[in-house]
């Protein structure tokens, strides 16, 4: 008598079934990652700010002035019609400021997908310690009593220090 295709034998089959459905539960990490990523779009109402400032760009006028030392820290500057957001990055922090000053709430958003919060102050003063290590964006909601401002906010590119 011939042996009995993997198919026709039903434990075999039953088994071949179970390392199939668990190949297919393992998620590759990058997918994982992708769909983290993604989820940043829940903001996607946000009004994307505008990179109008980066001390890092180097003006020739004030590397010159400079000569070769670096500055102590980098400022960004992000602007949209109606709300600027003015970053400095620091040995221990990023410190920000929302011109015209609302309070309301930070994210900071690495491309893995994780997010800090914190609050923003009556003075649209923010502070996250410690600054990221890798890319970020920033989300900046002012509170819903902020007068002439949405709750959606304003949002920055990616950022990488």
């Amino acid at each position: 008598m011939s042996e009995m295709a993997w198919w026709d034998d039903d434990d075999r089959l039953f088994a071949a079934l179970k390392d199939a459905v668990a190949e297919a539960r393992e998620v590759p990490p990058e997918f994982v990652q992708a769909g983290k990523a993604i989820f940043t779009w829940r903001d996607v109402d946000a009004e994307l700010a505008a990179l109008t400032y980066d001390s890092a760009a180097g003006d020739d006028l004030a590397s010159a002035l400079r000569g070769a030392e670096a500055a102590p820290l980098r400022a960004l500057i992000f602007a949209t019609a109606d709300l600027t957001v003015e970053l400095e990055v620091e040995a221990e922090s990023l410190v920000g400021q929302l011109d015209p000053p609302l309070p309301g709430t930070a994210e900071l958003l690495l491309a893995g997908g994780e997010g800090v919060t914190t609050p923003i102050d009556e003075d649209g003063c923010f502070v996250f310690r410690p600054p990221p290590a890798g890319d970020f964006r920033l989300c900046c909601r002012p509170a819903p009593a902020a007068p002439g401002h949405g709750a959606a906010g304003v949002m920055t590119g990616w950022i990488r220090l």
